[in-house]
């Protein structure tokens, strides 16, 4: 039986690919199971930055709907289950991770694909790969985040319309709304996202953490609330290790060595 899930480690971050070619990576039971296992040993063991792609010429599309096919089941299938079991905690996971998760998203992303890709801190993407909105065309709601993460990124009005229409939004143009970070050329993905991901983990990760959260907190914190974060945040990060590395190497005029503490 193949691996749902390919996992390289490195030094101090982990590949992890979405292996399901066959289906475009739609997940099933299995492969839920998988990622979600291998983001928390990432985190277990220590790492400082996970990559996430897809093998083959997608990246995610979606839920494989032959398992959720009503046709071939006695009573409705109970989709809220699947959010709450498998979706929703897969979110809250990455968002919670304490290092950045950058997406290389190589093809298309449709449907729960399209909206794992966006709970990912940093999302490049091929020029080539498009996000699909594809709910609409069976009669569901965006999840896995996308209902609260496409307004907040590219307004209410874009998001109605890719919701509403499951237009596809080909990756050049998810970056010039803001959706994404970047797009690259095909073949230079791969290379830029794993050059990336590095440079992260080698980086002052406790730093780059508190910012996640920061940013991520600063959708629902009043003012107030939010400065009082960034100051215990700064705190923090103050009597760490790396500010003090940073500010030598930075008047010494050379490298920074980070540990992540």
């Amino acid at each position: 039986m193949t691996n749902p899930i390919l996992v390289q480690t490195h030094e101090n971050w982990t590949e992890i690919t979405l292996n399901r070619p066959d289906r475009l990576n739609s997940f099933n039971d299995e492969m839920h199971h998988a990622l979600r296992a291998s983001l928390e040993e990432a985190r277990d063991t220590g790492m400082r930055a996970v990559l996430l792609t897809g093998a083959g010429r997608g990246f995610c599309a979606g839920q494989d709907l032959g398992d959720r096919d009503p046709s071939k089941m006695t009573s409705p299938p109970d989709l809220g289950a699947t959010v709450r079991n498998f979706y929703a905690p897969l979110v809250r996971l990455i968002r919670a991770l304490e290092f950045p998760v950058v997406c290389a998203v190589n093809g298309v992303a449709a449907g729960a694909g399209a909206n794992l890709a966006l709970a990912c801190d940093i999302v490049l993407a091929a020029q080539s790969a498009k996000f699909i909105q594809s709910f609409a065309k069976v009669g569901l709601i965006p999840d896995t985040g996308g209902s609260w993460h496409l307004p907040r990124l590219i307004g209410e009005a874009r998001a109605k319309g890719l919701a509403f229409t499951a237009q596809p939004l080909p990756a050049q143009q998810a970056e010039a709304w803001g959706l994404i970070w970047k797009a690259l050329p095909d073949q230079d993905l791969m290379a830029e996202a794993r050059a990336m991901t590095e440079g992260f983990a080698n980086g002052p990760t406790l730093g780059l953490g508190l910012s996640k959260a920061a940013i991520q907190a600063a959708a629902t914190d009043t003012l107030s609330d939010h400065l009082e974060m960034e100051a215990d945040f700064m705190k923090t990060c103050g009597e760490s290790a790396d500010y003090a590395e940073g500010v030598s190497a930075f008047l010494e005029k050379r490298a920074p060595a980070f540990r992540g503490s």
